[in-house]
């Protein structure tokens, strides 16, 4: 909630008293008085007006008279106006005035610094312009550096200063000489809480908690100032560490104001991966009012929305923004966020080095176990096979003498019976002889009978191309080819000269 009551240090201005003063004020107009002095003098219904405005109580306010000393207005020149403008203004806020707004067109001119004060309302939106010079901003550092506190776009602000009206430009400002950190800090504190209780209603808050994270997160997706200190922090620390950590960068700016759109738009583009174990947003130490940006809705939705979990470091110590809300685990330093991840592989280096050696025990357990069994069922082996092999010598034993009883009479029936296969064989022998004999003469008649020698002495002839080939038709000659015809005894070269079809039965011939 944004304080209302405040004590004022020595760096402050004194400040207005809490009594709330109208958004508008009356104006009167100036009659014949001295140019750059204050008008003293009221009309009883100007003073009753002034008093029911409040703007009456102990404080020295112009008056305008509206009567005619000699039925002629005094006429003003420009810078006349503007004097009695500027008097009128220190004579109504003396040494200044306290004004709140949010600040828009922050910029910066050498040592000194401009923006505007507004404030939007149903009625309308209202302006103001501020001007903070150098002897200011000087005196002021130390207050805001105390709180943490940075001017910039789109926060809000209660200022202290005194209302000039400037001629040549003809436009009315602030000259700021003081701030109320604690407003500005209580306007955040506000948003901050809005925020959280949209996320909480919509249970989005604790969402990226649920997520689980795995066992072992090496696969980072890293959103940062690529090159900052937070970035060489962070990987540094990875890199010491000598796991296969795989980074994925997205390049964002972490102050300013297109910060919260590049940073959601960062976890958007990493949530479309799906091979990240865990998505990583750190940047360095700031002001309070740089570390705004990560309080903003959009960051904290895309943060719930991101498949993996969400880590976060963003490099201040008391201080916790909605992005660390909502996110999975949330880190002072971005050092210390890499620190996390590097232990968690660590832990679970150990686990499945000490996995692997209680393995390794009871593999050795086992092997042993086993070794034994296996001594003892050889020894159980070789009793039975020695048995076995003494009681198959006996029966080997017992069948040779059977054998060589038994072998007198088979070896002279075997010799007998040879005798008599041997006589049968011969026989067969000299028959299958004969008749093979026979039968290659007969082949040997047909092959003859087969040979182009016979065929060509019976008046038959052989016709070949000048290049070899058989002639088996007409159609394969042309006129005036070459053609050797082979007789029994001799050959003969010739020319074509004619070709015809020889006559078949369906040309007429009988068949």
């Amino acid at each position: 909630m944004p304080h209302r009551a405040h004590t004022r240090s020595a760096a402050e201005p004194p400040m207005e008293p809490a009594t709330p003063r109208p958004k508008r004020v009356s104006m009167w107009h100036p009659t014949e008085q001295p140019v750059g002095t204050p008008f003293a003098s009221m009309s009883r219904a100007e003073t009753a007006n002034a008093d029911a405005l409040g703007q009456n109580q102990g404080v020295s306010q112009p008056a305008f008279e509206f009567a005619l000393d000699d039925g002629a207005e005094h006429t003003y020149s420009v810078g006349e106006l503007a004097d009695a403008v500027n008097g009128a203004l220190r004579s109504r806020f003396g040494s200044g005035v306290w004004i709140r707004g949010e600040i828009q067109g922050y910029s910066e001119r050498g040592p000194h610094a401009y923006f505007r004060l507004v404030e939007v309302t149903d009625a309308g939106k209202a302006v103001l312009d501020v001007s903070l010079f150098a002897n200011a901003r000087v005196r002021l550092r130390p207050l805001l550096q105390k709180h943490g506190l940075q001017l910039a776009e789109g926060i809000k602000v209660r200022v202290f200063g005194s209302l000039d009206f400037y001629a040549p430009s003809g436009r009315l400002s602030l000259k700021m000489s003081g701030i109320d950190p604690r407003y500005t800090l209580g306007e955040m504190a506000l948003q901050r809480d809005d925020v959280i209780r949209r996320l909480v209603a919509s249970g989005m808050y604790d969402a990226n908690r649920r997520r689980t994270l795995t066992l072992l997160p090496l696969r980072i997706g890293l959103i940062t100032s690529v090159g900052s200190a937070a970035w060489h922090d962070f990987t540094k620390e990875l890199e010491q560490s000598g796991h296969g950590f795989e980074i994925r960068a997205v390049d964002v700016r972490v102050q300013g104001d297109t910060a919260a759109a590049m940073v959601t738009a960062a976890i958007n583009e990493l949530n479309g991966h799906g091979d990240l174990d865990v998505i990583v947003i750190v940047r360095g130490g700031g002001p309070r009012t740089e570390l705004a940006v990560f309080d903003s809705e959009s960051i904290a939705l895309a943060i719930a929305a991101a498949p993996c979990p969400v880590f976060t470091g963003l490099g201040h110590e008391i201080d916790r923004s909605v992005a660390d809300e909502v996110a999975h685990t949330a880190f002072k330093t971005p050092t210390a966020c890499a620190g996390a991840l590097v232990e968690r592989a660590q832990a679970f280096s150990q686990r499945t080095e000490g996995a692997w050696t209680a393995i390794a025990a009871l593999a050795g357990r086992q092997i042993e176990q086993a070794s034994t069994g296996l001594l003892d069922t050889a020894r159980r082996i070789e009793q039975r096979t020695v048995a076995a092999v003494e009681r198959a010598d006996q029966r080997l034993t017992d069948r040779s003498h059977r054998v060589n009883l038994s072998s007198g009479r088979a070896l002279e029936q075997a010799s007998m019976h040879m005798q008599r296969s041997t006589e049968r064989v011969g026989r067969r022998a000299l028959q299958f002889a004969t008749q093979e004999l026979s039968t290659l003469q007969q082949i040997e008649a047909r092959v003859r009978l087969l040979d182009p020698v016979h065929t060509l002495a019976r008046g038959w002839s052989l016709t070949r191309t000048a290049d070899g080939r058989v002639v088996r038709s007409a159609e394969e000659l042309a006129v005036g080819a070459t053609i050797i015809t082979t007789f029994a005894s001799g050959q003969a070269s010739s020319t074509v000269d004619t070709l015809a079809e020889t006559p078949t039965a369906s040309q007429g011939e009988p068949a």
